[in-house]
Formats: C-alpha cells, sequence, structure tokens
C-alpha cells in the first residue's frame, strides 16, 4: 500500500513538473518579450491582398523568435484572419502584443500634398503614402460620373484637393481617399467663403484656379493678397490676366512635357496657343495651374483693393514685387528687372 501511495506521489509531482514546464513555455512564448529592432518604434505595412505567409515575413523581419511568433500567431488565430494596414510595433513588445497589434490597432497615416501641377502628379504625390497605386488614384480623380455629380470637368478637377495634412487609413481605397478629399473641400467652402466668392462674381473653381495663379506668382504670403487684387482689377475691367505662369503652363501642357524647367518667359512664349496663355486668351483659363496653399485661396476671397494693374519682380527686396498703376511706371520698373535677368545669364 505504501508504494502505492508513493507511485501517485510520483505521478503526481512529474505531472506537476510537466505542468509547470508547459506553463513556463507558454509563458515564454505568449509573454517573452520579442523584437529585434533598436528603435523606439518599427513601422510594418501589411498589404490588402497578403495572406498569412506573406504577412509573417512582413513582421518577422521585426521580431527575434520567428517560430514563437508563429506558435503565438497560430495560436491566436491570426494566420485565418490577416488584417491589413500600417501597424506600429514597439521595443519589447511580446508575441501576444505583437499579435494584438496586427490585428486591430491599424494606425492612420499623415497624407500630405502642396504644389501639384496636374491630377497625374497629385496622383503620383499619394501614392508614395498610402497603398493604391497612382494609376488606380489617378482613375478615380478622373471618374466621369464621379466629376459630373459633383460639378466638376478634367481641367477643374484638381481644385476639389485643397493641399493639407489628411488622416487616413494607409490601405483606404482609392475612392475612399477621394470621397475623403471632397468632404474637406465641402467643408473648406464655408457658407461666409461662398458668400465673399458670390461678392467678388466668381465660382469657388474659379477662385482655386485665380489662387493658383496667384501662389505662382509669389511665395510671400503677406503679398497674395495684393497680387490678387491686380488680377481681381483686370477681371474687373475686361483686361487680359497677362500672367506668365499660365504661359509656363501652357507650353508644358501643349508639349506634354511638365518635368521642362522654366526660368524665363520668352517674347515667342507670349503667342503660345493655349487655353491656358492668358497673354492669348482673356479671363481665367480653363482650371488650376497648381494645387494653391489655402492661404492664396483665402487671399483671392480677401483680396487687397487698390488701382494696380500691374507688378514685376522686385531685385532690390527678392521674392516680393513692385507694383505700377499705370503702364509707363510698369514700363520702367520692367526694364530694371529685365537689366538684372540679362545679368545672371538667364535665358530660359
Amino acid at each position: 500500500m505504501n508504494n502505492y501511495k508513493k507511485i501517485i506521489v510520483g505521478v503526481a509531482l512529474v505531472g506537476l513538473v510537466i505542468m509547470g514546464f508547459f506553463a513556463f513555455k507558454v509563458y515564454r512564448t505568449f509573454f517573452s518579450p520579442n523584437t529585434n529592432f533598436e528603435t523606439a518604434t518599427y513601422e510594418v505595412f501589411i498589404p490588402s491582398t497578403a495572406d498569412y505567409n506573406e504577412a509573417f515575413m512582413i513582421v518577422a523581419n521585426a521580431v527575434e523568435d520567428r517560430d514563437a511568433f508563429h506558435e503565438t500567431a497560430v495560436r491566436k488565430g491570426y494566420n485565418t484572419n490577416v488584417k491589413a494596414g500600417r501597424f506600429i510595433l514597439r521595443k519589447g513588445m511580446t508575441n501576444n502584443d505583437l499579435i494584438n497589434t496586427i490585428r486591430s490597432k491599424n494606425t492612420p497615416v499623415k497624407v500630405r500634398f502642396n504644389n501639384q501641377e496636374r491630377l497625374e502628379d497629385l496622383a503620383g504625390r499619394l501614392a508614395q503614402q498610402v497603398e493604391p497605386d497612382s494609376l488606380t488614384l489617378l482613375n478615380s480623380m478622373k471618374d466621369a460620373s464621379f466629376l459630373r455629380e459633383h460639378g466638376f470637368t478634367e481641367e477643374t478637377a484638381l481644385a476639389m484637393y485643397l493641399p493639407n495634412s489628411y488622416d487616413s487609413y494607409w490601405n483606404t481605397t482609392a475612392e475612399k481617399l477621394r470621397s475623403k478629399m471632397l468632404q474637406a473641400y465641402q467643408n473648406f467652402w464655408t457658407a461666409e467663403r461662398l458668400a465673399k466668392a458670390k461678392k467678388i462674381n466668381l465660382t469657388p473653381q474659379e477662385v482655386y484656379t485665380l489662387a493658383s495663379i496667384v501662389q505662382k506668382e509669389t511665395a510671400k504670403a503677406d503679398e497674395r493678397p495684393r497680387v490678387a487684387g491686380v488680377y481681381m482689377n483686370r477681371l474687373n475691367r475686361g483686361m487680359k490676366l497677362d500672367a506668365d505662369p499660365t504661359v509656363i503652363y501652357g507650353k508644358k501642357h501643349k508639349e506634354n512635357d511638365f518635368k521642362q524647367v522654366i526660368k524665363r518667359v520668352l517674347y515667342k512664349d507670349l503667342t503660345l496657343d493655349s487655353p491656358y496663355n492668358t497673354y492669348k486668351y482673356a479671363s481665367l483659363p480653363p482650371g488650376p495651374i497648381v494645387t494653391p496653399d489655402l492661404n492664396a485661396i483665402d487671399a483671392v476671397l480677401d483680396y487687397e483693393k487698390h488701382s494696380y494693374y500691374y507688378f514685376v519682380a522686385n531685385v532690390e527686396n527678392f521674392g516680393y514685387h513692385k507694383f505700377a498703376k499705370t503702364l509707363t511706371q510698369h514700363n520702367a520698373n520692367a526694364a530694371v528687372y529685365r537689366r538684372w535677368v540679362a545679368r545672371q545669364g538667364i535665358h530660359r
């Protein structure tokens, strides 16, 4: 009988040892730190099309013990329920933490853009920040039914995109990102801004187009209302805008070469037959020539009231311009500028 009790006790002790070992193994697998990066955080991007094998290899680059990570993934069912997105791993995370993060903590990215001349350029810029490629984004932006529904054309479509910083999931679709931009556009055009646009006899899209010209004319935010005032004076008087940036854009557009760098507009360029050439055609061009800063849009809506009709780069205060009320005064200012350009040897 005593031997029987000893056997039972022995079996029980062995069982406890086995259970202890198993518990220790489970603890170490689930709850021991298992990262191999030295930085505080590590980003992983898991595509929408990824299966478990692809997701595993992406995350495996950040873990020390891949077998333990895989075992945890299987036990927690992640291998049959992969989630796409951008996930932030933190140094010292356990396998349990890692799986919980990539399963439920998709973290938004900051989508930013400015100074995009075309939808093609904008699509390329956005594709660097979200999962959809540039062609998918561009096709969404140019979707004829969407543009028609919201009062845009392919020429004016760029006006829907306001340079800013937007929170978006990395794995968003092109259509969802487009909807986010449309919502931001609608939020920007408040009743107050719409009333200001109506007061100066421009539509929101026309305000955006004029703002794009102002943006190209001056990088100085404090000067933009004055430049906008010059163009509004010309529009209200029925004059051509005679804006050099529109000639540059027209040349790029006509030659389908937006990579060329044009530092100087030549006299022969002024005769370019392009609807964007405001030296040849009156009123505004058919659409914006760049995505302007928000303050450039507000500079048009709140343009400075003055009697200036001309301006030229100020070589005594670089970045700013000299303004003139008469053509005679402007020609004198322009002569100073041309002499300075000639000394710099700028030909194109």
